[in-house]
């Protein structure tokens, strides 16, 4: 009875100050929602439906049933609704793997796909092929929310979920960018780095060319260079540097092997006198 008390107070404490419900330890709420009855656990699941890469996940499902289905023993497609959380090691592409999703499905004929609001939380509604379910990423988490041979989901079920998984689906997520995956940063947080300055090798900076104050290195006799279209030109005569010839340009020829060797000239010597005998 004190136990009961005692939980009963930090319930209103939670309540009277705002506060976020906890999330459960294992990601579904394993009691009655309301008037839906907790009728099965599954879990930790392995085959996540929103695939994050790098990105280890598990997945829990709880299944309710309403009060009128259970007391009757029957039931039907409109008395069942599912959930299922979605945890990842990381908040990392969680987003962005789950509006890949949601897109993919909207390319599907079969599904519409709209965003919608439900107790002020920014969904994704996915209608078609005889099933109806809500889907939104919450931190580390992703959160679905109905059941196949339905046209519609319960709004209690989702504002119940909603209170422990807030929504972080941004808008117009179907039609703008997508936002930003693991490892990645918005374009406009990313800056060149410009390279550390070298004054014995200096990088030309095209944007801030000032051609008027461009000083050239002294020629060989001690006076500065001249642009005068790209020829050098004499400052005492006024007129262009003279072009070396085509004969001092031509390269000279290389001796051919087949050229004949020049044969060296031997110089004959008198034997010398033979003594008189």
């Amino acid at each position: 009875m004190a136990n009961m008390r005692a939980l009963l107070a930090w319930v209103l404490l939670v309540s009277a100050c705002g506060g976020q419900p906890p999330i459960p330890r294992r990601g579904v709420v394993e009691a009655d929602v309301g008037s839906w009855k907790f009728r099965r656990f599954q879990g930790p699941l392995l085959d996540v439906e929103v695939w994050v890469e790098g990105n280890k996940a598990e997945a829990y499902s709880a299944s309710y049933v309403t009060a009128d289905a259970e007391k009757r023993g029957h039931i039907d497609d409109k008395d069942l609704v599912n959930v299922s959380v979605t945890r990842y090691q990381t908040a990392d592409g969680v987003v962005r793997a789950t509006v890949k999703l949601a897109r993919r499905l909207a390319q599907d004929s079969g599904y519409q796909v709209e965003e919608d609001k439900i107790a002020g939380a920014r969904l994704l509604s996915i209608t078609g092929r005889g099933e109806a379910w809500v889907m939104w990423p919450s931190n580390q988490h992703v959160v679905k929310v109905g059941a196949r041979g339905r046209s519609d989901v319960p709004k209690s079920m989702v504002e119940y979920y909603v209170d422990r998984y807030p929504s972080q689906l941004p808008g117009g997520s179907l039609e703008g960018p997508l936002p930003p995956g693991r490892d990645d940063t918005p374009a406009r947080s990313r800056k060149l780095e410009k390279p550390e300055y070298d004054p014995n090798n200096p990088r030309p900076d095209a944007e801030h060319y000032d051609p008027s104050k461009v000083v050239l290195p002294d020629g060989p006799d001690g006076k500065a260079a001249k642009d005068s279209g790209g020829e050098a030109t004499d400052d005492a005569a006024g007129s262009a540097a003279p072009r070396p010839s085509e004969d001092d340009a031509r390269p000279a020829k290389a001796k051919s092997d087949n050229a004949k060797p020049v044969k060296s000239k031997k110089r004959r010597t008198k034997p010398p006198a033979s003594p008189d005998r």
